[in-house]
C-alpha cells in the first residue's frame, strides 16, 4: 500500500521536507505525493529523482498527483 503525503496548501521548504520525511521512513518504495503548485512539483520531482525513484506526474484540475516509485 502506498503511502499518501498532502502537501497542498504549504509553501516551500514544507512540501519536500514532509517528502523526504515520507522517502525515508518508506519501506515499500511507492509514494504519493498531493501538491497544487508547479514550484512544489518540480522540487518534490528532483528530490524523488536525486533518492532513486521514478516519478509519474498525473495532473488533477490545478492540483498534482505525483506516484513516487523506487527504482529496482
Amino acid at each position: 500500500m502506498a503511502v499518501e503525503v498532502d502537501v497542498r496548501g504549504l509553501s516551500c521548504p514544507l512540501p519536500v521536507v514532509k517528502t523526504k520525511k515520507a522517502i525515508d521512513e518508506s519501506s515499500n518504495g511507492e509514494i504519493i505525493v498531493l501538491v497544487d503548485s508547479q514550484v512544489s512539483k518540480q522540487n518534490v520531482t528532483r528530490l524523488a529523482e536525486n533518492k532513486g525513484y521514478s516519478v509519474n506526474v498525473e495532473s488533477v484540475g490545478d492540483e498534482f498527483r505525483l506516484k513516487l516509485k523506487k527504482g529496482e
